[in-house]
């Protein structure tokens, strides 16, 4: 009788739990899917906004962003059209403004940057490339695509 009692006390403080994880998790779900928008682009954004592909309208230049961490750490790649990898790339946050930071170092492009800001009114990446060996700047644009 005692062991039947400590079952059914076990599986309804069980059941308690999962119900309240349930509901919480429910409301998280709630909450994030129907204001991505505000979420995305408040004063205090995550950087979760950044990932996708984004295209550069001026050569076809691809950078696609699959994650990022909190901290900023980007996992990406570049296109042009053959796919270069970044030795480096960081996003960073001043205030309001998501910043991002991209390095190259395959060959032909040892050194060249991407220093851009994320442009939430228009969805754009907007900046400047670097081209290391030729020591020259441009004014680029990305669309996300």
């Amino acid at each position: 009788m005692k062991t039947t009692i400590r079952k059914n006390l076990i599986a309804a403080v069980l059941f308690a739990v999962l119900a309240c994880a349930t509901s919480q998790a429910q409301t998280l779900t709630k909450t994030t899917s129907d204001t991505p928008t505000a979420l995305a682009t408040g004063p205090q954004a995550g950087f979760s906004v950044l990932a996708g592909r984004w295209v550069r309208p001026d050569g076809g230049y691809v950078i696609s962003i699959k994650a990022v961490d909190a901290g900023g750490e980007l996992d990406a790649s570049y296109a042009n059209p053959s796919p270069l990898p970044f030795s480096i790339a960081k996003a960073t946050r001043d205030g309001s403004t998501l910043k991002l930071f991209f390095e190259l170092r395959a060959g032909g492009y040892n050194g060249s940057t991407y220093t851009l800001t994320y442009d939430a009114a228009s969805d754009q990446l907007k900046g400047v490339y670097y081209q290391a060996v030729a020591r020259q700047k441009f004014e680029v644009v990305f669309d996300r695509k």
